[in-house]
This record gives structure tokens, sequence and C-alpha cells, in this order.
């Protein structure tokens, strides 16, 4: 039989130390790494730890008896629960700052401008991609070996008590709220319940006593800030005539790849980190020029038919979208139109913040086609489709030349389906 969960975490630790890492994964399993035999809605992990032993793993962490068959097996309570615990004991041999993020829009982008920086410096582990759940968190810090000089942890939540969960998880030092808007309201119940759970960051590094990096001209996060060593940083635009974010910092223009100015806080973010941190100026000028946007997000696209597009389709909510078509809207083109798909988890208020954004199109005579069940809903004189396949359909038979184009839309709508058809 197996080895029965009795051991010390650090003893597994031990293990995880001798090891290529964690993995969850069979289809991507790395041999001698710790196979993690998670379960969700659609799957139970403990029914692969054989087929992840025979690929290599160095030991399966499983949680149901039936499945502990091999010397290689270690029988836990719950997988889960003991991933959280061995990823905050391994945050506790880690010797380097680590600096939490969070907030409702930006975040992601933010945590890529500042490894981008802070990499010319120093030795940075951080977050793959939107890996920033109760499971994302605990596998970024088991990314870290022991000689990780920064650690950058993104975390997200949808529901009070989340980020406080992470927050201890990590272990943070240091934190960053990107913003706070309306984003999924559903689970949050109001947009209070918004601030009081992104708050939850600034209460942990309060109690740990430590810094925390924030917009100076937002008002509601100078608001719940108070009593908190702050390193505060700036979001003015430095020329609001290209599509293109670029700031002004310590004198130094930084042109950036990303479209759209609201993006002009998340750089002067990372450039304020940089600073902090001692990167030096030019260092920091160069991360922030040569980072280029993927993944759906604020990516600038010249298509085959000579349109100009401006793809932010990985997620939206009421605060980003507006911050979106009011910054296309400013810039100068003869010809532009706005696509936009369904803005999802914002529950009893998902009619009136839809209605919002149309009537805000309607007031500003924009171009506009709407995608999806939520915008059918409302009031409006625009092009309207039930969903993605719908428009694609439409759009097989339009020629559309010459033209910026904006794609905004929550992820589930794939309003980068529309892409090639543009």
């Amino acid at each position: 039989m197996g080895v029965f969960f009795k051991m010390r975490i650090g003893q597994l630790h031990q293990y995880f130390l001798e090891s290529k890492g964690v993995s969850t994964d069979t289809r991507d399993l790395k041999e001698n790494s710790m196979f993690f035999a998670l379960k969700g809605k659609q799957f139970n992990g403990n029914e692969y730890a054989h087929e992840a032993l025979n690929k290599g793993a160095s030991y399966a962490i499983i949680d149901e008896r039936k499945f502990h068959t091999s010397t290689k097996t270690i029988l836990v309570d719950d997988v889960l629960q003991t991933l959280q615990q061995l990823a905050n004991f391994h945050r506790g041999q880690l010797k380097c700052p680590v600096i939490g993020i969070t907030g409702s829009n930006g975040k992601t982008t933010t945590k890529e401008l500042i490894n981008e920086v802070l990499s010319k410096q120093f030795k940075v582990c951080c977050t793959k991609g939107n890996l920033n759940n109760h499971i994302g968190v605990p596998l970024t810090i088991l990314s870290a070996d022991l000689e990780t000089e920064i650690l950058i942890v993104e975390m997200g939540a949808n529901h009070q008590g989340e980020i406080k969960i992470l927050s201890e998880l990590a272990d943070v030092n240091f934190g960053i709220i990107t913003n706070i808007g309306k984003a999924h309201l559903e689970g949050f119940g109001s947009f209070q319940g918004v601030i009081s759970a992104k708050k939850e960051l600034y209460d942990f590094i309060e109690q740990k006593r430590g810094t925390i990096f924030i917009n100076k001209n937002d008002k509601l996060l100078i608001s719940i800030s108070r009593h908190l060593i702050c390193i505060e940083y700036d979001d003015e635009v430095y020329n609001n005539e290209s599509a293109f974010a670029a700031v002004q910092f310590n004198g130094l223009n930084i042109q950036s790849k990303l479209i759209g100015n609201y993006n002009c806080s998340n750089i002067n973010a990372a450039c304020a980190i940089g600073h902090y941190f001692g990167v030096e100026i030019l260092d920091i000028k160069q991360a922030i020029e040569e980072y280029a946007p993927s993944n759906n997000r604020s990516q600038f696209i010249l298509t085959d038919q000579n349109n100009s597009l401006i793809l932010d389709a990985y997620n939206a909510n009421p605060s980003s979208m507006m911050e979106s078509i009011t910054s296309f809207y400013t810039i100068v083109k003869d010809k532009k139109l706005i696509i936009l798909g369904d803005m999802l988890e914002l529950g009893e208020e998902s009619k009136l913040e839809h209605q919002k954004i149309c009537d805000w199109m309607v007031k500003n005579s924009s171009d506009a086609i709407l995608v999806g069940a939520e915008f059918e809903k409302c009031i409006h004189p625009f092009k309207q489709f039930k969903d993605v396949d719908e428009c694609a359909q439409w759009l097989t038979q339009e020629s559309i030349k010459n033209t910026l184009i904006l794609l905004k839309g929550s992820r589930t709508i794939r309003l980068e389906k529309l892409r090639p058809l543009l």
C-alpha cells in the first residue's frame, strides 16, 4: 500500500524540493513532478493518479482510499487543502518580497508590465496567464524556486473572503489594487460588496505593516487606504492623440504598445514599482516599450480588409467597457465601428448596466453592433445579434473596409471569432 499522509507538511515539502514541481493535469505532466489529484464538477483527479505515475510522476497526492494502491500514492484528507498548505509552507521558505495584485480591471496587464520591468534586474516569478484563484495562486507560489528574488501573485475573486484567503496563502507584504469597478456583481451582491472584497488585500497588508502602491488620483482607493504605507503613482496621459497609451515618468517619455488611455494607470504602476525596487529608469522604459499584449487583451491588429482592429475581448464589465468605448471615441479616424458583446455576472444590475452602455453610444452617435442576450433586452437602434455565430454569418455578406473597429466583450461571448471576417 501507499504512504498514508500522517507526515508533517515539511516532509511533503522535502519531496516537493526533490521533484520537478507540481502538476494537476496528466496531459502536460513533467517527469518526476508531483501530481495533485484535484476534483472539479466534471472530473475526479483521483482517477488519473495511476496514469500520472505511469507517465513518470514522483508521487500522486490523492484523497480517495480506493486509488491508494502504490508506494508512490500519498493519501490525504483533501488534495486541494494539501496543495494550499504546501504552497503556504513553501512561501515561508522564500526570502523575497511578494507583491499581491488585484482589481476589477487591468490586473493581468499590470502584472505582466510589472514582471517585465522587475525582470530587468531581478529573478522574478509571477502568475502565468490568469491563474489567479484558489488553485492558481498555490501553483504560482510553488513555481517559485528558492532563488526567486521577487514573487508577483495575481489574485482574482467573485465572492467575499476570497482575496483574504489568497493574501494569507501568499503572505503578501506588498500590494496593489488597480481599481475597483462593477465586476462580478452577481457574486458580490452590490458595488459596496466589490469594494469590501478588494479591500481585503489592503486589510492584510495593513496587518503585515507592508506597503501598497496606489493611484493617487483614485479617490475611492485613497479613501480606503488610510493608515497604510503608500507609494503613489499617477494615471495621467502623456499624449492622447495616439491610439497607444503613453506616459511620462521621471521626465522620460514612454510609448507603449497597449491600446487605450486607460492603460496609462497600469503603465505608471509598473514604472513606480520598478523605481521603488531600484530598476534603472532606462530599463523601465525599455521593458514597457518592448511589451506586446496578447491573449485578446488590448491588441492592435491590421487586417486583410485594411481595417484597424482593437481586440479587447478577454473580459468585460461596466467599468472596463465604458473605459474602452470612451477611449476609442477619442481616436481620430474617419470610419469607426464598435462591436460589443454581453457583460456577464452582473446579476440584477445586468439590464441597467447594459442599457447605460447603449444610451452612451446613442448620445455620442456611435456606429455599433451588439452581440448577446443581455444587449437584446435593451432599447437601442443598433444592429443586434443573439450570439457571435449569428453575427459572423451577417459579416460574411458585408464588406467592412478602411475602418477602425473595437471588439469588446466578456470572454464567454467569444468575439475573437469575428477577427477573420473583419
